[in-house]
This record gives structure tokens, C-alpha cells and sequence, in this order.
């Protein structure tokens, strides 16, 4: 499994372009990749994900791409990425795959996640006794997506660190939701970014969660989680 990390330019017209439509967003993440005549199937196939987040120090416009075989980024136009600093590689690529199989029931982890609560509704059976697919809606308190996540956890092999070790500080904070939207097609969606932690409870479904993402809206850059070690717990 690869970890991609690129500072990208926000002055440059492929990325404002990119940034204002999640459908062009994508296609440029999955024309990183074979096969993408068929972007669906390729994106679940190569478990291709990707986050979009500004770094807190630098303030860089940062796209994150997971994916199980390493990308071809030569596809991307000139000044699409940001100049390299020097201190940082631009983009930077990493094999995380050995971390992955290195995790351990119990591990407490630090994560984050950008995700799309949803519940569905009108999902009643019809007088043919057919049972309606119904429609997603945001989840829009933050208890609500924080019950969200918790149900999604324990399917997914991990669970929620209620509160930081000794003290009564919720250990998950919640951001304020974004809205994502599709400029030719219509799409809206309210992601929440959640940054926290958890605690491994069963390593190999939370490989399988990590590699297939988490909730709706995968296609448009929700369900990658990023996992790093914290300390005050190992």
C-alpha cells in the first residue's frame, strides 16, 4: 500500500479547476493509474483514495492519494505542484505497507479521517414488497457524527478513544463540515474532517477498512484515514 503526499499549487489553473469540481478532482487522482476507462472499477480495484487538507505550519494545499501499486504522477502539468521547498520531497511517496501489517490488538493510534455522515431515508418497502435503496442525508450535529463514526469503528476493527489518559478532553475533535460539489454534474456533499484516536481492536478488518475507506463518498475524496503512532500510549 502506498502513501502519496503532494503540495500542490493553489495558483495554478489545473488546481483551482481540480479544487472547485470533485469530478475533475478525481479523474486527475485516477489518471494516475491504469485502467481509467473504467474509473469505478480501477478506484475500488487499486483502493485508490484521496484527502484533500492544508498543513497547519506551512499552510500548503496538501493531496493525499492512497493506493495499493505506487502512482504515476508524470501525467501532471507543469506548476501543478507547488515549488519544492527543499526540506520536503514534492511529491513525497511512501511504502506503508509494512505498518500496516505491523498492527497489533490494542495498538492506540493516532488518526484522521475527512467523511461523509450520512443516514439513509425512505427506505420503507414498497407495495411490491421491493425495499427502496431510499436517499442519503447529512448528519449534521456533531453528536450525530460522532455516533456515526463509532458504528462505523465497529465494523471496521477499531474503536474510539473516549478521552485523552488522564484527563476528561474528548480525544476526537470534530471540524467544521466542508461542502464538496460537482461543477457539470451535480453532486453536494457535507464531509467532516475527524482527528483523534483509536484503538486497534481487530488488526485485520481495520487493514481491510483502511484499504477500502471508510463511509460514502470515496469517489470524491472522503474515507481515506491516516494512522501515525502516539506515544502517550505506547
Amino acid at each position: 500500500m502506498y502513501l502519496s503526499r503532494l503540495a500542490i499549487n493553489p495558483r495554478s489553473r489545473e488546481v483551482q479547476q481540480d479544487l472547485a469540481d470533485v469530478y475533475q478532482m478525481h479523474r486527475t487522482v485516477m489518471s494516475a493509474f491504469p485502467h481509467v476507462e473504467a474509473e469505478g472499477d480501477a478506484r475500488a480495484e487499486l483502493s485508490v483514495l484521496y484527502r484533500l487538507e492544508t498543513a497547519e505550519r506551512s499552510r500548503e494545499v496538501l493531496l493525499l492519494v492512497q493506493s495499493l501499486i505506487c502512482p504515476d504522477l508524470s501525467h501532471l502539468t507543469r506548476g501543478y505542484l507547488a515549488a519544492d521547498s527543499g526540506e520536503v520531497e514534492n511529491p513525497a511517496i511512501k511504502d506503508v505497507s509494512r505498518v500496516l501489517q505491523a498492527l497489533r490488538e490494542g495498538q492506540v493510534l493516532r488518526f484522521r479521517l475527512r467523511a461523509n455522515p450520512t443516514r439513509k431515508i425512505e427506505t420503507k418497502s414498497t407495495p411490491d414488497g421491493q425495499r427502496r435503496n431510499g436517499r442519503r442525508v447529512d448528519l449534521r450535529t456533531e453528536e450525530l457524527q460522532l455516533e456515526w463514526l463509532s458504528r462505523r469503528a465497529e465494523q471496521a476493527g477499531f474503536a474510539l478513544v473516549p478521552a485523552i489518559q488522564g484527563g476528561d478532553v474528548p480525544a476526537v475533535r470534530v471540524g467544521a463540515s466542508e461542502k464538496v460539489t460537482g461543477r457539470r454534474r451535480r453532486v453536494s456533499l457535507a464531509t467532516v474532517l475527524f482527528d483523534g484516536l483509536l484503538e486497534v481492536t481487530d488488526p485485520g478488518l481495520f487493514r481491510q477498512a483502511i484499504a477500502a475507506g471508510i463511509g460514502p463518498g470515496k469517489a470524491f475524496g472522503c474515507g481515506l484515514m491516516s494512522i501515525a503512532p502516539h506515544r502517550g500510549y505506547d
